[in-house]
């Protein structure tokens, strides 16, 4: 399959694979929904979070990786590089704003995009949920509506949206506001990927 160059594209599928105790997804583009073009997996007995994606799962070419800078820190910056350690810009979840409805920052050269829980009454909800005894354990299965908006200096260029009643977690992300392309597409990838992961969901 030919390369694909993220940058050249605004709209992606983002699936997890099953897979006990370590957390796998593939990336595709919309428009290929079944052509995958990376391959993400998350280390395994890591102390800090380390996810790395590769152009297919036999891993033998890394394109870039998520690495915490510190260990268990509920508002920890997250490291996004290239395999050559080139650094694509940062991302961090905002803890006290997250305590009602998730919220990260994405911090790159062009300044920060705000990635916040479109809905607070649905996030409220989802947090009451999780609260239930009993329901708690199947509350991901719900079809309760998860979706993000991305802002840069207040502008919406993008959306993160869960799809409903999936077996695997299913989300499209959608850069299609950000006309310009003032956001790398790796790097919104790597978000798209850690709201997943780094939430366990």
């Amino acid at each position: 399959m030919p390369t694909v160059d993220p940058n050249q594209h605004d709209v992606f599928i983002v699936r997890q694979r099953f897979a006990p105790v370590i957390n796998r997804y593939e990336i595709s583009l919309a428009e290929q929904p079944d052509q995958p073009f990376a391959f993400v997996e998350q280390k395994r007995f890591k102390f800090k979070e380390d996810i790395r994606f590769y152009a297919d799962d036999s891993k033998s070419e890394e394109l870039w990786k998520i690495v915490a800078r510190q260990r268990f820190d509920p508002s920890a910056r997250y490291d996004i590089t290239t395999a050559d350690g080139s650094k694509l810009g940062e991302i961090q979840k905002v803890f006290g704003a997250s305590l009602l409805r998730s919220t990260y920052k994405i911090y790159d050269d062009a300044g920060e995009v705000t990635v916040a829980e479109r809905n607070i009454a649905v996030a409220i909800f989802r947090r009451a949920v999780g609260f239930v005894p009993y329901v708690d354990s199947f509350a991901n299965w719900l079809p309760i509506p998860y979706g993000f908006t991305l802002t840069r200096d207040e502008k919406l260029i993008g959306s993160h949206e869960r799809h409903r009643m999936k077996l695997a977690d299913t989300y499209t992300l959608d850069l299609s506001g950000d006309s310009e392309r003032t956001l790398d597409r790796r790097l919104a990838l790597a978000l798209a990927v850690g709201l997943d992961a780094l939430q366990a969901r």
